[in-house]
């Protein structure tokens, strides 16, 4: 009995898209169409040489709708596409009687899920996401200790993450607020999914610094108090770091001790689709508490250096 299923990819010029490429082919499925307005996509070689690949929306979809017509169902849309889109090309993959495979932020503000969960009950299909993070060894360990705990400690986080990026990034669809989100929504949201899952509800939100280019805040959730600090500048980069040519810190530190978790990043996509295709992906509702909370913090008014804040937000205010 043959279980391959038919992918499409939205979005295949994309950074990530590899590693949906990755999974879908570790996987054993097959990739029979592809859509990116550029087309620097000989990436694909490597995965599915046979794929079909278009520049123009209105040919992808037709040549979709064509292969459903003639007997040839996708049964996955995987979805790369700038972050604005997503919610479009969410519908279009249902309307085309698949299910959707969306990076996240799946959606960019919490009342387009509502919207989302309508169409899914309509369409009989399903919307999943990518929260890679829950998949994560040490994380699944550390929630079982938290979850394990009586005493029910609130615990104290510090949450460093600094990714550099060049100019193009500002002049990119991602330096857009309004396509992106911002910065906590574009690099921060797998990170503050991964903590509202770990220590629950959000309490309080606070923003301290929002910029285009770094942002921190203090996060008060129902087991931990957390101070984030987020950035796409090379200086923030810890000095031992930088010496060693690296262009990418994360960190996370609970109750003074840091908790590792830098390897084994790299396969976590193929396995969210392996969750995925037995049916136990993450879907609209696991998605909604970290687009609240990056919504909140896009639309926060900053308050400065005042209450509990962030180290590395001296320095930019400095």
């Amino acid at each position: 009995m043959n279980h391959q299923k038919n992918f499409a990819i939205i979005g295949v010029g994309g950074y990530i898209a590899v590693r949906h490429l990755k999974a879908i082919k570790e996987t054993g499925n097959v990739l029979l169409a592809t859509l990116d307005p550029c087309d620097s996509v000989g990436i694909i070689d490597s995965y599915f040489p046979d794929s079909h690949f278009f520049v123009e929306f209105e040919r992808f979809d037709r040549h979709v709708d064509k292969l459903r017509r003639s007997g040839v169902q996708i049964d996955y849309v995987s979805i790369c596409s700038p972050n604005y889109l997503h919610d479009s090309h969410i519908r279009f993959a249902l309307r085309s009687g698949a299910s959707a495979i969306c990076e996240k932020p799946l959606v960019l503000n919490p009342w387009n899920i509502e919207a989302l969960a309508e169409i899914e009950k309509e369409y009989n299909k399903k919307i999943y996401t990518i929260l890679q993070l829950r998949l994560h060894p040490v994380l699944i360990d550390l929630k079982k200790k938290i979850e394990n705990n009586p005493s029910r400690k609130i615990h104290d986080l510090t949450l460093t993450y600094v990714t550099s990026r060049g100019n193009w990034y500002f002049n990119s669809w991602k330096g857009d607020i309004h396509k992106s989100g911002g910065i906590a929504t574009n690099i921060g949201i797998h990170f503050f999914d991964m903590l509202s899952w770990i220590f629950g509800k959000v309490k309080s939100n606070t923003v301290h610094l929002l910029s285009h280019d770094k942002a921190g805040g203090f996060i008060e959730l129902e087991n931990a108090r957390v101070k984030w600090y987020l950035s796409l500048d090379s200086k923030d980069l810890p000095e031992t770091v930088r010496m060693a040519g690296k262009r990418t810190y994360r960190s996370i530190v609970m109750d003074q001790t840091e908790i590792e978790f830098s390897e084994g990043f790299t396969d976590l996509h193929s396995k969210s689709y392996e969750e995925i295709l037995a049916g136990k992906g993450f879907g609209l509702k696991e998605a909604q508490s970290s687009i609240e909370m990056v919504y909140q913090i896009r639309n926060a008014t900053p308050v400065g250096l005042t209450g509990d804040y962030h180290e590395l937000c001296k320095k930019a205010f400095k």
